[in-house]
C-alpha cells in the first residue's frame, strides 16, 4: 500500500512562500490513474482541498487557491510539492497529502498531517 509523507518548515513568515513536500513510498506517482492531492485544515475549521497533479503532471488548483498555489513533481524521486505565495496568517494550517486512483476530490491514502503556522 503506498504511504505519503508531508515535509517542511513548520513556521513560515507572512508574505513569504509556504513550501511542503510529499515524499512517497510504495507506488510511483506516475501509475495511472492516480491523484496526488494536497489538502489542508485550518484550526477550528473542515478539510479543504488544495490542488492535486496527476499520473501525467497535469495540475489541478480550488479556484480560491489558484491564484497562489502552485504543485509540481520529481518523478526521480518520488515526491510532489506545493508551494503557497503570500502566505497570511490565514494558512495556517495542518497539511496534508494523500492519493486515489481516478478521483480528485476523494483519498484513500493519507499522510500524517504536519502543522505550518504563518506569523511573524
Amino acid at each position: 500500500q503506498v504511504q505519503l509523507q508531508e515535509s517542511g518548515p513548520g513556521l513560515v513568515k507572512p508574505s513569504q512562500t509556504l513550501s511542503l513536500t510529499c515524499t512517497v513510498s510504495g507506488g510511483s506517482i506516475t501509475t495511472k490513474p492516480y491523484f496526488w492531492s494536497w489538502i489542508r485544515q485550518p484550526p477550528g475549521k473542515g478539510l479543504e482541498w488544495m490542488g492535486a497533479i496527476s499520473y501525467g503532471g497535469n495540475t489541478y488548483y480550488s479556484p480560491s487557491l489558484k491564484s497562489r498555489t502552485s504543485i509540481s513533481r520529481d518523478t526521480s524521486k518520488n515526491q510532489f510539492t506545493l508551494q503557497l505565495s503570500s502566505a497570511t496568517p490565514e494558512d495556517t494550517a495542518v497539511y496534508y497529502c494523500a492519493t486515489r486512483a481516478g478521483n480528485l476530490y476523494e483519498f484513500d491514502s493519507w499522510g500524517q498531517g504536519t502543522q505550518v503556522t504563518v506569523s511573524s
